[in-house]
């Protein structure tokens, strides 16, 4: 593992035993975005540096920590993942330690620091029923950023000394019951990818547009023509949701019609066979329209996550694991994939593993009534946190267990 060895920084709360609802609630509040998170790797840094661990070390392109566990015997390398990042959104959930920062935790990864922290305390109690090692690997940058890929360039998944041989991750879900466990073999997660388009005209006076090339219905015609190639061109049993989330008309003023429009989507696929497709027809797609209308395209098709697949065996384990650690009512498999996207499949191309949901919807607040993770509003039940932490010991323990 790269990086310069990690210190444990000053801070005013007390380390180690703690409660972790208390320490979750200190990372709600304290959120940052992106890969430089000084505050929150502060907070890892103090936790994990009153715990008995072999070594914990600071990330050198971002402000990650991997914190390494040996059991008193040999054998494999598993590693733990607990994402960092907050979202640029101004927090209105009503809870008394709200961010007020512009950032907050709105898809629970302040949970998943704590959670992780707790199975740390727990699994450092039972190195001797450990027969290998364990890497926490606490990750920046998962909102977008690929926070995982760097701290893979940098080395993680060979901080044990060998390099690991399975990986687990849980995510909290707020639509989801309070305590149930989640996952699939398979595709869980799609892949995110980017599409970005921008056409140019000839601009000049709103009164005469025929002797123009306006670009905003070129740009209007484009969108509307993507939600039917998306209808009509991919196979219903390999979805893609493709939104566009960001349209710009260059005017300087009402009465101008611009030369330029852009306009940006996400599109989340399934399969290598979509982003293919999607890639080749897409930009055929634009610049034939545009062409049509005396207008030239610019387009750029961007993969930036791949689709997040979880390996047979390890969902195996962590089905088994976890049906018998906390009864099998409360561990189920979903149906189909999630459309949205997650930073884990950098770890899981690499590495066999499995990525878990656990619920974590309040009791006081009903299915109708719960937010999506990514809103201002939304609400996670930190009462989950204790059973979190239980499970990722849970799951090294099994991993490593003596043979």
């Amino acid at each position: 593992m790269t990086g310069p060895a990690a210190t444990t920084p000053d801070a005013t709360a007390e380390p180690g035993d703690g409660s972790l609802q208390e320490l979750r609630r200190e990372l709600h509040a304290t959120a940052e975005v992106g890969l430089d998170l000084p505050v929150t790797q502060a907070i890892v840094l103090r936790e994990l540096g009153a715990l008995d661990l072999d070594d914990v070390r600071a990330g050198a392109g971002l402000t990650s920590v991997t914190a390494v566990l040996c059991g008193t015997r040999p054998g494999p390398t598993i590693v733990l993942r607990a994402d960092m990042d907050a979202l640029p959104l101004h927090e209105q959930s009503g809870v008394a330690f709200a961010s007020t920062n512009g950032a907050m935790h709105a898809c629970g990864h302040d949970l998943h620091m704590a959670g992780t922290i707790g199975a740390v305390r727990r699994l450092v109690r039972r190195r001797e029923d450990l027969a290998g090692t364990v890497v926490f690997a606490f990750q920046p940058g998962e909102e977008g950023y690929g926070g995982g890929k760097i701290m893979i360039d940098e080395g993680v998944l060979d901080a044990g000394g060998v390099r690991a041989s399975e990986c687990y991750s849980i995510h909290v879900w707020p639509t989801v019951p309070a305590g149930r466990f989640l996952t699939r073999t398979g595709a869980i997660m799609a892949g995110l990818n980017e599409l970005r388009v921008s056409i140019a005209g000839v601009g000049g006076h709103a009164s005469a547009p025929h002797l123009l090339r306006d670009t905003v219905p070129v740009m209007s015609e484009i969108v509307m023509a993507l939600q039917s190639f998306v209808s009509r061109r991919v196979d219903v049993h390999d979805p893609v949701v493709l939104s566009v989330t960001r349209m710009n008309a260059e005017s300087v003023a009402i009465n101008v019609i611009p030369e330029r429009s852009t306009f940006a989507a996400s599109v989340r696929t399934l399969s290598p066979h979509s982003v293919a497709l999607l890639a080749d027809e897409l930009p055929k797609l634009v610049h034939g329209i545009a062409e049509a209308h005396g207008c030239v395209a610019e387009v750029s098709f961007s993969e930036v996550y791949p689709v997040t697949v979880n390996t047979p065996r390890e969902v195996a384990r962590a089905i088994d694991v976890l049906g018998r650690t906390f009864g099998t009512d409360r561990v189920a498999e979903l149906d189909q994939s999630l459309m949205a996207s997650e930073d884990f499949a950098f770890f899981l191309r690499e590495v066999p593993g499995a990525f878990l949901l656990l619920g974590a919807r309040p009791a006081e607040v009903s299915e109708e009534d719960a937010f999506s993770p990514h809103s201002p509003h939304v609400l996670f039940d930190d009462g989950v946190l204790d059973a979190y932490a239980a499970a990722l010991e849970a799951l090294a323990l099994d991993a490593l267990r003596p043979t």
